[in-house]
C-alpha cells in the first residue's frame, strides 16, 4: 500500500482505466463468436443474468463513489452482456 500512496493521483486513475479496459473486453470474444456462429446453446442464461445483476450493482457503486473507471468498465460489460442476452433470445439453441 505504501507504493500506491506515493503515486500521483492521475497515475492511480490511469491504472483504474487500464483495469477497466481489460475488464471491458472480456466479453468481446464471446459476443463475436455468438454473433458469427449464430449459436448460444452452450451459454448459460443464469450466468448472463448474474453478470447483468452484478454489473448493475457495480454501476450503482461506481456512481455513488464517483469512479470513472468503475462506471466505464461496467457500462461496457453491461452492454456486451445485454447483447449476449439478446442473442440468447434470438438464436435458438
Amino acid at each position: 500500500m505504501q507504493l500506491l500512496n506515493s503515486l500521483p493521483a492521475n497515475s492511480i486513475e490511469l491504472i483504474g482505466y487500464f483495469g477497466s479496459f481489460l475488464t471491458s473486453i472480456t466479453f468481446i470474444p464471446q459476443v463475436y463468436k455468438s454473433w458469427k456462429s449464430k449459436s448460444v446453446g452452450d451459454l448459460s442464461t443464469w450466468m448472463v443474468l448474474i453478470v447483468i445483476t452484478s454489473t448493475l450493482v457495480w454501476l450503482a457503486y461506481g456512481y455513488l463513489i464517483n469512479s470513472g473507471p468503475v462506471l466505464l468498465a461496467n457500462t461496457i460489460v453491461l452492454i456486451l452482456t445485454l447483447v449476449l442476452l439478446y442473442f440468447k433470445s434470438k438464436f435458438k439453441a
